[in-house]
């Protein structure tokens, strides 16, 4: 089964479905759809109930578009790449498009803590 994620008009993913394969096609009214990609988009952008919205496909594995949509990803349609959503204010977006810490996370089992943007060991008890 493919996957594909909905965004807005500013090209935040507000949804996420399992839809058909690429390369399956299936009758819609008589009228045989599907077939690439872009055609099975297209067609559910064309549902009455994702018409304001813009449909990509995304893939579990990232084989497409950097990584998998989640509810709360931008689209950059620019890169044609999904990003997750920053996880803190002070991280900043690096050129494969993955969030970065101000320092790098230490060996073992740390914790970023915002406030004081440092890493803090996690101890077992």
């Amino acid at each position: 089964m493919a996957h594909y994620a909905f965004m807005d008009s500013n090209n935040i993913v507000v949804k996420v479905l399992t839809g058909v394969n690429e390369n399956e096609t299936q009758l819609d009214n008589g009228v045989e759809v599907g077939g690439s990609t872009e055609a099975w988009e297209q067609f559910y952008e064309n549902l009455p109930w994702h018409s304001e919205l813009t449909c990509k496909r995304t893939s579990y594995n990232g084989n497409i578009r950097k990584q998998y949509a989640g509810i709360g990803f931008t689209y950059d349609a620019d890169a044609d790449v999904f990003i997750a959503p920053q996880p803190f204010a002070s991280w900043t977006l690096d050129e494969n498009y993955d969030w970065q810490p101000p320092t790098p996370k230490p060996e073992g089992n740390y914790a970023w803590f915002e406030p004081n943007q440092q890493w803090i060991e996690i101890v077992e008890p």
